[in-house]
């Protein structure tokens, strides 16, 4: 089986058409690394497979760990030291908004030469650029959870003046971007949703996320790139809003927070849909044979005709996946697209 070439997975986006198979990207949510004395058979596996997208993950900042060619590149002011003993939701940088003018003040370069990690890149293939972190994941970061929950009623306007802050740094990142490396896409991570339901009320998500959202995503499409974006949970309150911003690509549609049927059939038609097979139960905990069915299901379920479906994970690996429902994933995976039927 051939890798998908760039065009081939625009053509699947851009609802165009399918194009013989479905695109899989497992690859972007599977790190050998992680798996210490099973790295080498996990590594070995993988450089085998199918890699439909080619994958760059950028460098940004993080709060108060600095590259040692960049000791000013973080986001945590002078001064300000790490806390111990506290999750990580509580180890902010502006407990109270007045800190965040040191934190404007000191806001790391966007020009930090080591953004983009120099690796071979295939032009041949479609080139998506990645970080973590957006405007929920980094706001929080920024003042910790239980601040961050209760901040756009009580701090509405320091709320704006964050997340346009922060709309300005990420959009010159993605002029960098496509400069450096022509990427084909932006991907991003920002989780709105909890298992149950968004975080969210449908009004303060349009007031306060929707139109720093619409300037990225109109960013990416004026210098020629799709806007793809994951965010976990219950999202389907604000999957019309997304669609009507022009966002391409919503990752994972996340198996037992919503009617993933349901999705398919309101929204296939109308965005791509990144598919993330379920890392909660069936891949650390299901059989061989139950990876195989769910990877039968996924596919009946959101095929389409134009297109508009991808495969991969619903999000990063951990310790207790075993190495065998990977095989049977990507097994079933290869044999079952060759059956699919428009």
């Amino acid at each position: 089986m051939r890798e998908l070439k760039k065009e081939d997975i625009k053509q699947v986006i851009e609802g165009r058409g399918h194009v013989g198979r479905t695109p899989m990207l497992y690859d972007m949510w599977i790190y050998p690394w992680i798996y210490e004395e099973r790295r080498e058979a996990f590594e070995t596996f993988m450089d085998a497979q199918i890699k439909d997208v080619d994958l760059i993950d950028l460098v940004l900042p993080d709060n108060f760990q600095a590259p040692e060619d960049a000791p000013d590149y973080k986001w945590a002011y002078e001064g300000l030291n790490e806390k111990s003993g506290v999750g990580i939701d509580a180890k902010c940088i502006a407990e109270e908004w007045e800190d965040m003018e040191s934190v404007y003040n000191s806001f790391p370069t966007t020009e930090y030469p080591g953004l983009i990690p120099q690796k071979p890149l295939n032009k041949e293939k479609y080139i998506a650029a990645r970080w973590c972190f957006c405007f929920f994941e980094r706001m929080w970061s920024f003042r910790g959870m239980e601040n961050a929950l209760t901040d756009f009623y009580l701090y509405p306007d320091e709320v704006h003046c964050l997340f346009q802050k922060l709309a300005d740094y990420y959009m010159r990142i993605m002029e960098r971007v496509k400069e450096e490396t022509d990427a084909d896409a932006i991907f991003v991570t920002d989780d709105i949703g909890t298992q149950s339901g968004p975080f969210f009320s449908l009004d303060i998500f349009r007031e306060f996320f929707k139109p720093y959202y619409k300037q990225m995503i109109d960013k990416a499409h004026s210098l020629g790139m799709h806007f793809w974006l994951h965010t976990c949970g219950n999202i389907e309150l604000y999957m019309e809003d997304f669609i009507e911003i022009g966002l391409d690509v919503i990752h994972p549609i996340q198996k037992y927070t919503m009617d993933y049927q349901e999705i398919a059939k309101k929204y296939g038609d109308k965005i791509c849909l990144l598919v993330g097979f379920d890392v909660q139960q069936t891949i650390p905990f299901g059989t061989p044979e139950e990876v195989r069915q769910e990877v039968r299901d996924l596919i009946d379920t959101f095929s389409r005709p134009d297109g508009r479906f991808m495969l991969t994970m619903g999000n990063g690996s951990t310790l207790d996946w075993q190495l065998s429902s990977l095989e049977a994933l990507y097994d079933e995976t290869e044999k079952y697209i060759k059956t699919w039927k428009e």
